[in-house]
């Protein structure tokens, strides 16, 4: 007998279902949560902890549906959300997005004072792409000063593996088997799984998934990934790039913060060898940590405008697999697909950052990018109050973009 997968709306009606008597059992999460989603959030006790805080809701209109994603106007016993998720070929949930149904700014002085308001620092602009591959910023607030890039580092190990590609130097088709010593935190799939670099890159893009990242790192070279920063014209001092694997290990570990310190003080031409040291340690006793740690000295940094130019620059690369790892979900955008056929989207964080960024297409042909980053190294952001902002801050952006004139 076939067993039919379930459909996007269905999901949706099991987290509308689900919300109203969680805590649910973990096998009943396992059922509808893909495996992907559940490592990256931090396992089933998370998805709970999350729809005990969407509390019991209602769904009042259905916003879009399609075969593989549903987004549906909600509420709850106070707040209205716009709920948006994504299925996988399983027809598991590889995201689910929740955002407060604010009031999208309709002017950039609206936006400014908003990200005043939720972070001490930000960096951000809105650009428009030409037809030539330039873009101009429209509009910024610091957008030239470097914050925390959280996991939108990952574009620029994107453009390298482009890049590669192009040089003939890799194939989007080449099989690539998972290594225990290549792992970082959230990998589930065993050694020895063979991948294409095509599947690595979805999944660090799609998924945030850091062991694809730290495998596509160490297929590429840490110098060739940090050369792309350069050739994107992010002139931070990125070197050496740390992997995912050494960054959890000076942030995550019980050594914090003698391990980071001790880090911090070696000589920089010194750093390259205690960052191998680190890749060779166990993947064992790291977790998540609550406060900002040093997020301006560990990290991977850049502005809004880098990351913008980022963006134009991996479009002009014009390679199919660059696009589709970087559509697969929209970031809780929701913007109508006629009028906005196509969107890019990448984002990061850690405790005390968060960034969101987008590239649009219009039906008209333009091209629309936009970058909010978000800091505190004092305190920890409300993410999801933050993340909801964030999210209607870049559709005020580009509402505001697409009726300006290029």
């Amino acid at each position: 007998m076939t067993t039919l997968m379930p459909t996007a709306e269905q999901q949706l009606a099991w987290v509308v279902d689900a919300s109203k008597r969680a805590p649910v059992p973990e096998d009943e999460i396992r059922l509808h949560v893909s495996a992907a989603l559940l490592s990256a959030v931090g396992g089933p006790a998370e998805i709970n902890t999350a729809l005990a805080n969407l509390g019991p809701v209602t769904v009042d209109r259905i916003v879009s549906s399609h075969a593989e994603d549903v987004q549906a106007e909600v509420h709850g016993t106070v707040d209205a959300y716009l709920l948006g998720l994504h299925i996988d070929a399983a027809g598991l949930m590889d995201d689910i997005q929740a955002a407060p149904n604010n009031p999208v700014p309709a002017s950039w002085a609206e936006i400014d004072s908003r990200l005043a308001g939720l972070a001490p620092r930000v960096s951000f602009a809105a650009a428009e792409i030409g037809a030539d591959g330039q873009y101009g910023v429209v509009h910024g607030v610091n957008q030239d000063v470097p914050r925390p890039l959280g996991s939108a580092f990952k574009l620029y190990v994107l453009g390298a593996l482009g890049k590669a590609v192009a040089d003939g130097r890799a194939s989007w088709t080449e099989q690539l088997a998972i290594r225990d010593d290549w792992k970082s935190l959230g990998s589930e799939e065993p050694a020895g799984t063979k991948l294409s670099l095509a599947e690595y890159a979805d999944k660090m893009i799609s998924d945030s998934d850091n062991t694809a990242t730290d495998h596509l790192i160490n297929r590429l070279g840490r110098d060739v990934v940090q050369r792309q920063f350069a050739l994107f014209g992010n002139q931070q001092v990125n070197v050496p790039l740390l992997s995912t694997k050494a960054f959890f290990e000076l942030k995550a570990g019980a050594e914090y913060p003698a391990r980071a310190d001790a880090y911090l003080a070696l000589p920089r031409e010194a750093r390259l060898a205690a960052v191998e040291e680190l890749e060779r340690l166990p993947l064992t006793g790291l977790g998540k940590w609550p406060q900002p740690r040093q997020i301006d000295q560990i990290e991977w940094l850049g502005s809004a405008t880098d990351v913008c130019r980022a963006f134009s620059l991996l479009q002009k690369e014009n390679q199919p697999e660059i696009g589709h790892a970087l559509s697969i979900h929209d970031g809780g955008l929701g913007l109508d697909r006629k009028e906005f056929p196509t969107v890019w989207y990448k984002g990061g964080s850690e405790p005390g950052v968060l960034t969101m960024s987008y590239l649009v297409r219009g039906a008209d042909g333009r091209t629309l990018v936009t970058s909010v980053m978000l800091s505190n190294p004092d305190a920890p952001f409300d993410e999801n109050h933050v993340a909801a902002w964030g999210v209607t801050i870049a559709q005020g952006a580009i509402r505001l973009l697409a009726t300006s004139r290029s």
